[in-house]
């Protein structure tokens, strides 16, 4: 994540030692006191392809009346419970996008069974753009959560109670294709993980089901947000590829509910609605007018529809339909694409080097630097400057000489950045194209010791 992550790393290494210790405190023979429920906010797709719908949830499953399907068993000793595992790594989290996948419903036995499965829900996540282009700045992780029992709790029907590492059951808030969990239980194996600044759950089950956890760094936890989903239904996939925008690319929900009526205020700050219509938008300059009239990926041209954020009515959406509406297309909008990558690019950096940091750049040393490899969508480029004026010869390499660059044995001392733009035709709003472009410089004299600066 491109942000400082310390305090994080303690907020997740001390939630993961509370949640531990509860586990570990054995059972006393006295009526416990009367339990205050926490709730958290959920988004869940009740059919596949459907719109979404949203309601509270218990945020652990000792809270969940009827559902305390998690007893805190520890696993035998010689399982892999806890163990961390790569799906891809791309570079060091300090300068990714950490996604962390755990499996629930998955004995000591079926841990490959897991990890097959992790591999496969992500490969369809990132299957579709701007996943697909941009996973080189992501890094996933899977950790070992071993179950006294497989499968999970309301599968197949609500009779079934299953013992799981995570506490993960369908029928949760009564709604049977809601996958809830323990967030706890999942938090204390995500701080496992490198960094976790998202987690999906991946219930072993044919079911289709899910849901969607956001918002949860508010309520005390180390990570964005979790999604849940079964793990081979082909249509569950889905669930995480939406839940994943609203956390990194801060897109809204757009489909609506018809008792909600006309939308009350006025304009929104969300990405994707906006309370102008297209002619408006357009004169005011604002939103995602420099879209309108394109031709979208999802069918159809960019406009203003009516209904979003969901209001069936005084507020719009850029398409008819896209991920962030309904899960019967694989596609977001021109303007979500561009909100995905703006979001990708402020988790995580495109650019890093090892040198210089400490020690003395000399104008004859060698500035080595990595670039994250994007794809597709993607147009990454690489330009060199010597105080300023850019070395044009330069561009592309990820090696150069100071000196070789230009920069004299003046005795003065000169300043080498190196700049990576993203110039992809996916973005058109200059905030964005500023988010997407990053930088690093070095002062680089004839001796002694430099500063790195970056930006």
């Amino acid at each position: 994540m491109r942000t400082s992550r310390s305090a994080v790393i303690s907020v997740g290494v001390a939630l993961a030692a509370t949640v531990g210790a509860v586990l570990a405190t054995p059972a006393v023979a006295v009526d416990p006191e009367p339990h205050q429920e926490r709730r958290v906010t959920v988004e869940y797709f009740p059919e596949p392809g459907g719109e979404g719908r949203r309601t509270e949830v218990p945020a652990t499953t000792e809270a969940a009346t009827g559902r305390a399907t998690a007893r805190g068993v520890a696993p035998a000793a010689g399982t892999t419970d806890g163990e961390v595992g790569e799906v891809s790594v791309t570079g060091p989290s300090a300068d990714r996008l950490d996604v962390v996948i755990i499996g629930d419903g998955y004995t000591a036995d079926e841990q490959d069974a897991f990890h097959t499965a992790a591999a496969g829900k992500w490969a369809d996540i990132t299957g579709i753009e701007p996943y697909a282009s941009y996973q080189g700045l992501m890094n996933v992780w899977t950790v070992d959560a071993v179950s006294a029992e497989s499968g999970i709790t309301g599968d197949p029907g609500t009779d079934v109670v299953k013992n799981t590492a995570l506490g993960s059951y369908f029928w949760c808030s009564e709604t049977e294709r809601l996958i809830c969990a323990d967030i706890d239980k999942v938090a204390s194996y995500a701080a496992k993980a490198p960094e976790a600044d998202l987690v999906i759950v991946v219930s072993n089950s044919t079911k289709y089901g899910g849901a969607g956890y956001s918002g949860l760094e508010a309520e005390g936890y180390p990570f964005d947000g979790v999604s849940t989903l079964s793990s081979d239904n082909a249509q569950s996939s889905m669930i995480a590829a939406h839940e994943i925008a609203h956390s990194v690319g801060l897109l809204a929900d757009e489909y609506t509910y018809d008792s909600y009526g006309t939308w009350p205020g006025g304009e929104v700050t969300d990405i994707n609605s906006s309370t102008f219509t297209a002619e408006k938008m357009a004169a005011n300059r604002t939103k995602w007018y420099r879209w309108l009239g394109e031709s979208d990926p999802t069918g159809g041209t960019v406009g203003t529809y009516e209904g979003s954020s969901y209001y069936p009515f005084g507020i719009y959406r850029p398409t008819s339909n896209s991920l962030m509406r309904a899960l019967n297309v694989r596609d977001f909008n021109l303007p979500g694409r561009e909100a995905m990558i703006a979001g990708f690019y402020r988790e995580a950096n495109a650019l890093s080097s090892k040198v210089g940091t400490s020690s003395a750049v000399l104008r004859t040393g060698r500035i080595k630097v990595s670039r994250a490899e994007l794809t597709g969508l993607a147009a990454p480029e690489l330009r060199w400057y010597v105080d300023g004026v850019r070395v044009k010869r330069a561009q592309g390499l990820t090696t150069v000489v100071p000196a070789a660059l230009g920069v004299r044995a003046d005795g003065r001392t000169h300043t080498v950045t190196v700049e990576s733009a993203d110039r992809t035709r996916s973005i058109r709003d200059p905030e964005v194209r500023a988010e997407a472009t990053q930088s690093m410089s070095w002062t680089v004299k004839a001796s002694g010791h430099t500063a790195h600066k970056r930006h």
